[in-house]
């Protein structure tokens, strides 16, 4: 799947927004990738996350013994991928802000893992999945993701594997363009949601 056929698959989601949208990094931008109405849709998704991981299969870094994702935007491709290369898949949460296995998850030391993420956009999430995977032992070989929303500027301590990478603008709240700053901005991303 190329990155025209993988954008195409967000816009027949409806899901490749335009407007005013405060990221999940607190930078601002006229493009929104809701990836929630992709994820609706099993078809869709098994399409997407099957070619993730043909990506994952070609790149030579495997073997993997385990996929993370973190939660909440990784748990759905984090999931499928996982299913289409046979590997368990667990997810981190915030427990006090930090990333943290729960609910019996149990990483066992030296594990190699593949970070399974939805969106990138800055790799501030990725970075805090990744540094709690090696504070528990585990060995974070690469990260794999659907979109890669820096355009390959986004750094994440790991080889990153993106399905698609698209170069949407962002912005600081004060450094906006006047044309951007007229729309009411709004903020459709999970980070900063009361548990």
């Amino acid at each position: 799947m190329n990155q025209a056929q993988v954008l195409e698959e967000f816009r027949q989601a409806g899901a490749l927004l335009e407007g005013h949208f405060i990221l999940s990094s607190g930078r601002r931008s006229p493009f929104f990738l809701q990836k929630a109405f992709v994820f609706m849709d099993p078809v869709r998704t098994e399409r997407l996350c099957r070619a993730l991981a043909d990506k994952v299969r070609q790149s030579g870094f495997g073997p993997f013994d385990v996929i993370i994702s973190p939660a909440v935007g990784g748990l759905i491709p984090g999931y499928e991928t996982a299913r289409q290369l046979g590997l368990s898949a667990m997810y981190v949460e915030r427990e006090a802000g930090e990333f943290v296995l729960r609910r019996g998850f149990v990483l066992k030391p030296g594990a190699r893992v593949l970070v399974v993420e939805d969106i990138v956009t800055t790799g501030l999430s990725s970075r805090e999945c990744i540094a709690a995977i090696q504070q528990m032992g585990g060995l974070v070989v690469a990260e794999a993701c659907l979109i890669n929303r820096s355009g390959g500027a986004a750094d994440v301590g790991v080889p990153l594997l993106a399905l698609a990478e698209v170069d949407f603008p962002t912005y600081a709240e004060g450094d906006l363009p006047v044309d951007l700053a007229k729309i009411p901005a709004i903020k459709p991303g999970s980070r900063g949601l009361q548990a």
